[in-house]
């Protein structure tokens, strides 16, 4: 990065930060702070759902995905407009109707304090640990590739969204996180439209797309019925519906961002926008992806793409091996270009030879690929506390390679800005959640006390976001950054989602029945997740893990209400 690149990201990111500030300044009203102004609109409340859902990891994470699995990552998304169908005829018109800060009061008013305490402990506990991978993962990224200080880099762009989201709560969140999507638009927008243009002359989309066909990175779905698949057809569609439900209709970090508005039509608005557009914003991302891959098969590609750690090895005492690998790495990229220009130049021609042209080529990339698993296993070798997953720093690297000085400054506002307006509407849910359903009810006196509430809510907020920065420097992550996020959700919310469905639509269900049911659900799931390697039987897509957690919970808890009915019926019945 150049002087240009740092006046661009600073005045970009500095500068949303401080109109935030500036103008929710005064923002005292417990609404206003914790639900955001009753005027918005519903594009204000479209955006900031979107934003709050697209961290940093979003677009770092996701293109690196693209690169390496090829764009079925998106059958993810695949049951999230049902999802938000559903929350828009059934959750979202008893919040407003309850007039509720949280959707954990909704448990409390349907149960009791016990099961509203569960339900929004379990939440402060996955959104708080995720509130730590939402930081961590740009912040180790770009200290990597841009040499910054890691603590630094995690400590300054966690106090930055401390000090707006604190000072403005939902208000300054939902104003600033309209600018840094405009940014992240066109930064996105800009790198697709420069990867183009860097593409071999004569190429152009559609024979890059021929490429990335070809070698397997364009199949958008996959109908396999395995449970170890990880995406297909039926994870998204059942997995994806369970998910995207609970995210959107029982995560304060959601909940919040639409339960306010200038009436019911806004909220609804809002997240059908989401609906609409959430898919194929994430298609473009994992496309963008796909042509990075075939971007890199008609350039120089290093065998392995955390360029900053692999030099540190070849630099170090077992220097000769990863040199050695890197050699044939050259010859591999050669080798295996010109047989990529060969079955191009086959199938334009419509030669007989296509077949076995195309069968040299995907020969060739069989070859890299086993080239890469061994540059993995060297660096485990040379230090078994490397981090062997790399596809996260594919975009990033393409951004500092390829793009001229300027858009290289907006693009790393891009990761930025995302990582900030995701991290903002955590730290504001966070805060609300801890403030309304934790400290109002063990102190019961000052829940009339609209300033003091408020002053509670920036205390917790900054608590939170403190905490996750702290999470942030001592954490690691082996899995691809967006799955993280995904595998800390999916480990939570079908049981979370289990006790809201009970709530909704099963009224015999009482709360000790349900309560017990959630607890009971919630340890199987966190069994099925620790032992999965130890018994291959339960090593299934996690995905999976919301539909059984949902499914759990609603069953057990007709069943225990069942048996406590029997129960009270038998001690009533004379002797």
């Amino acid at each position: 990065m150049n002087s240009l690149d740092w006046i661009i990201l600073l005045v970009t990111m500095v500068g949303i930060a401080i109109y935030g500030a500036w103008h929710t300044r005064h923002t005292d009203h417990l609404d206003t702070y914790m639900k955001a102004s009753k005027t918005t609109k519903w594009g204000t409340i479209g955006i900031s759902v979107m934003a709050t859902q697209a961290s940093a990891i979003t677009f770092l994470s996701i293109p690196g995905q693209g690169f390496e699995s090829g764009v079925g990552f998106v059958q993810n998304y695949f049951g999230l407009p049902l999802a938000l169908i559903i929350v828009c005829a059934v959750f979202l018109p008893i919040y407003r109707k309850l007039g509720v800060y949280t959707a954990y009061e909704f448990l409390g008013k349907r149960f009791d304090a016990k099961t509203r305490l569960l339900g929004a402990g379990l939440f402060l506990l996955q959104r708080g640990l995720a509130a730590g991978v939402t930081i961590y993962a740009p912040a180790i990224i770009l200290a990597t590739v841009l040499d910054w200080r890691l603590d630094l880099t995690i400590i300054g762009t966690g106090l930055l969204v401390i000090v707006y989201t604190v000072t403005g709560g939902s208000e300054a969140v939902n104003l600033t996180q309209k600018w840094q999507m405009g940014i992240i638009f066109l930064g996105m927008i800009t790198a697709f439209l420069i990867l183009l243009a860097r593409l071999p002359q004569g190429l152009g989309l559609g024979g890059a797309l021929h490429v990335a066909g070809a070698m397997g990175k364009l199949q958008a779905v996959d109908f396999s019925t395995d449970p170890a698949r990880r995406y297909t057809l039926w994870t998204g569609l059942l997995g994806g519906l369970f998910l995207s439900l609970s995210y959107f209709g029982t995560d304060q970090s959601q909940v919040q961002r639409y339960i306010g508005g200038a009436a019911l039509r806004e909220g609804r608005l809002g997240l059908m926008f989401n609906a609409l557009f959430k898919i194929p914003m994430q298609f473009f991302i994992l496309l963008l992806g796909a042509l990075l891959f075939v971007f890199y098969q008609f350039q120089p590609a290093p065998v392995f793409y955390n360029r900053v750690e692999w030099q540190q090895h070849a630099a170090g005492s077992k220097g000769a091996t990863f040199r050695a690998i890197d050699e044939r790495n050259d010859a591999l990229n050669q080798a295996k270009r010109e047989k990529i220009e060969a079955w191009l130049a086959a199938r334009n021609s419509g030669d007989l030879a296509e077949p076995a042209a195309r069968a040299a080529m995907l020969e060739a990339a069989a070859a890299s690929e086993k080239l890469r698993e061994e540059a993995r296993a060297a660096l485990v070798k040379a230090d078994p506390r490397a981090q062997t997953k790399d596809s996260d720093y594919v975009f990033i690297g393409f951004i500092l390679e390829q793009i001229p000085h300027g858009v290289i400054g907006l693009l790393i506002a891009v990761m930025i800005a995302a990582a900030l307006g995701s991290k903002a509407g955590e730290l504001n849910a966070l805060g609300t959640t801890t403030t309304i359903d934790l400290w109002r009810q063990f102190r019961p006196l000052a829940a009339h006390d609209e300033a003091r509430n408020v002053r509670a809510a920036k205390w917790f907020t900054a608590f939170w976001g403190i905490i996750a920065i702290g999470f942030a420097l001592f954490a690691g992550f082996s899995e691809n950054l967006i799955e993280a996020i995904n595998i800390i959700g999916s480990i939570f919310y079908g049981v979370v989602l289990g006790i809201f469905l009970v709530a909704f639509f099963l009224k015999q269900v009482g709360g000790t029945a349900v309560f017990w049911a959630a607890v009971i659900s919630q340890s199987v799931i966190f069994a099925l997740y620790l032992l999965r390697h130890a018994f291959p039987a339960l090593d299934i897509s996690y995905l999976w893990y919301n539909l059984i957690g949902c499914a759990a919970c609603v069953i057990l808890g007709l069943v225990l209400q069942v048996a406590l009915d029997g129960a009270s019926q038998s001690k009533g019945r004379p002797a």
